[in-house]
């Protein structure tokens, strides 16, 4: 499995020669984002401004007014809240065609410790009006998707997780916003998940089934717009739902999710995701397993849902 940024590095250089239209901006974080890639085959359409992210915002959206698809990488912590004014005002209510890169998403980020944690960069982002928030989970849904956000005239907010996670994308698979992918077939109940924790609720429904209970697995990719027929066809169905998300449970995909439900078809919905706290620097699994959010925290978040379904009126 390559690494996903490493993915994002190859596929922006393939989708840039086939768009003379993008420009890619960087805060002087190129190697860690892998922007690198593109500087080298399209130096004369790459901008490094330094550290000084909400200038580079800026000036993306000045380039976006004057046609071009601007592409602003950066760590996902630093665009959503250092560069947040100008994110809402120049790009968000300018409705400028500007893609924001957000690398380094949620506990995730190579040891780079909490300051450096996005947890809350998805609820920030979805709470701004006219962005799209995306958050693909393996190397097939991240290429595809990043196409789609780039031929998508408006702001995009793409979250872009550091290392290799599993493949979990069906053969033939294309990201289209606003949908999800339904990866696992259930009866039981379904797990919503988004990103790398895909591929954690995979593996949680698999040790469900081993207890004799069929868990529907949903990739939600597409955070906002979300696709809510998905979601109610699932409540309808299983009766049941988790959530599970590299973010905080407060104003994400878990957020996004309840809802919808709360509103359109009530039933138990338990959220898998980083609590009311900061955390710490660690290996991706060590973190996820401390905080909860991976697979055996999934699953035992599965049964309690199953629980709550059981006794409800």
């Amino acid at each position: 499995m390559a690494a996903l940024r490493d993915v994002f590095g190859s596929a922006l250089v393939e989708l840039g020669r086939r768009d003379p239209r993008i420009v890619v901006l960087d805060g002087d974080l190129a190697t860690s984002t892998r922007v690198t890639e593109f500087r080298d085959a399209f130096p004369e359409r790459f901008v490094q401004v330094g550290i000084a992210e909400q200038n580079m915002v800026g000036v993306a959206a000045g380039l976006a007014s004057l046609g071009k698809v601007a592409v602003v990488s950066s760590f996902a912590v630093f665009l959503s809240k250092r560069a947040l004014d100008q994110v809402s005002i120049s790009v968000a209510h300018a409705g400028a065609n500007v893609k924001l890169i957000g690398a380094y998403t949620g506990l995730l980020t190579g040891h780079t410790g909490a300051t450096h944690q996005a947890v809350q960069d998805t609820a920030i982002m979805r709470a701004t009006p006219g962005m799209v928030v995306v958050d693909p989970a393996d190397e097939v849904e991240l290429r595809t998707c990043l196409e789609a956000i780039l031929e998508y005239d408006g702001p995009v907010y793409f979250r872009l997780t550091r290392d290799a996670w599993p493949d979990v994308s069906p053969p033939g698979y294309r990201f289209r916003l606003g949908k999800a992918c339904q990866v696992r077939d259930g009866g039981d109940l379904t797990i919503i998940a988004g990103g790398p924790l895909v591929s954690q609720s995979l593996e949680a429904a698999d040790s469900l089934a081993r207890d004799g209970i069929d868990a529907r697995v949903v990739n939600m990719a597409s955070i906002k717009p979300l696709d809510e027929e998905a979601v109610v066809r699932a409540a309808r169905e299983t009766g049941a739902i988790v959530t599970a998300e590299n973010h905080s449970i407060y104003g994400g995909l878990g957020g996004a999710v309840a809802e919808v439900v709360g509103e359109r078809c009530p039933v138990p919905v338990r959220r898998i995701g980083i609590r009311d706290v900061l955390a710490e620097s660690g290996h991706n699994m060590e973190l996820l397993r401390k905080y909860h959010m991976d697979a055996p925290a999934i699953a035992e978040a599965a049964r309690q849902a199953l629980a709550m379904k059981r006794v409800a009126p």
